[in-house]
């Protein structure tokens, strides 16, 4: 799954953090293997022409026609340096969204007593849209996730965060 939770440490109460990112169908080596591909099947129907000017003609198309792709999975590759992280302590519930091709991120914050994950099965943007809400704010959450995905995920921030409601104040020494 393009997520993981993970525990830290903390003198007032155990932390958690879900980080979430897009799910890549393509690694970076995938991505040379095809592009060398579909050079090596786009020059076969050039050896014939060698030596022509036919050659000439069809070749500053078929070089488009390899930028092309190459520029579409680039922007795919940059559309998806984005991410999630939802930070959960017994007092706060930290959630930072890195947009993607360098945009601003986004922060929200709530103490974790009023903090409330919500799922919506139908009426948003995708089937089993998850939001947090708290402190006058509703925000989503994992909407680049596949459907099963959100589903799963929605129980596991609803535990994570009655476990940190139900977590008692520290007294400061």
């Amino acid at each position: 799954m393009p997520y993981e939770w993970s525990a830290i440490p903390d003198p007032g109460g155990d932390m958690h953090r879900l980080r979430l990112w897009p799910h890549r169908s393509l690694p970076r080596r995938g991505f040379a293997i095809f592009i060398l591909i579909t050079c090596g099947m786009l020059t076969l129907p050039l050896y014939p022409l060698l030596g022509t000017v036919t050659l000439w003609g069809l070749l500053p198309f078929l070089v488009l026609a390899v930028g092309g792709v190459w520029w579409a999975l680039e922007r795919s590759y940059s559309d998806a340096a984005m991410g999630e992280e939802l930070t959960i302590d017994p007092e706060q519930v930290h959630l930072r969204r890195v947009n993607p091709r360098g945009r601003a991120a986004q922060e929200w914050d709530c103490q974790s007593y009023w903090a409330q994950v919500h799922m919506h099965p139908k009426g948003g943007p995708v089937p089993h849209y998850i939001t947090l809400r708290g402190h006058g704010r509703e925000v989503e959450i994992g909407a680049f996730l596949s459907e099963d995905e959100r589903k799963a995920l929605y129980g596991e921030i609803a535990d994570a965060l009655k476990a940190a409601a139900a977590l008692p104040d520290t007294p400061d020494p």
